[in-house]
């Protein structure tokens, strides 16, 4: 397997989890009318940014473990009324993928897997 596919994906997942967390939070289904601190939980994130694009196997293998937290939440908020539920679901959904993608990728690019 090529690991630049799972940095492609995993580049693509985070940043829609920090724009997902952005808006939900912010503008479209905040917990409290006008914007939620909760916004702040997509500051976890910002750090990995760089190291997800350029492909770094350290960033992918602490951003695995950093993506189950939005996966809990999600499952957890999935039973929540109206859009919360839906974006809860959305947030789930890209943590698994991001999961996935950044174990993946850790996996395939190990050196001792590199011939």
């Amino acid at each position: 397997m090529n690991p630049q596919i799972f940095v492609r994906v995993s580049s693509v997942a985070l940043l829609s989890l920090i724009v997902l967390c952005v808006l939900w939070e912010g503008w479209l289904a905040p917990l409290r009318p006008g914007g939620s601190w909760m916004i702040l939980k997509a500051l976890p994130l910002l750090p990995a940014v760089f190291g997800i694009l350029r492909g770094k196997r350290y960033t992918s293998q602490w951003v695995s473990m950093l993506s189950l937290l939005y996966f809990t939440e999600g499952v957890l908020r999935a039973a929540d009324p109206g859009l919360m539920g839906v974006f809860a679901i959305l947030e789930a959904a890209l943590a698994v993928v991001l999961f996935l993608s950044t174990m993946f990728h850790a996996r395939y690019s190990a050196p001792s897997r590199q011939s």
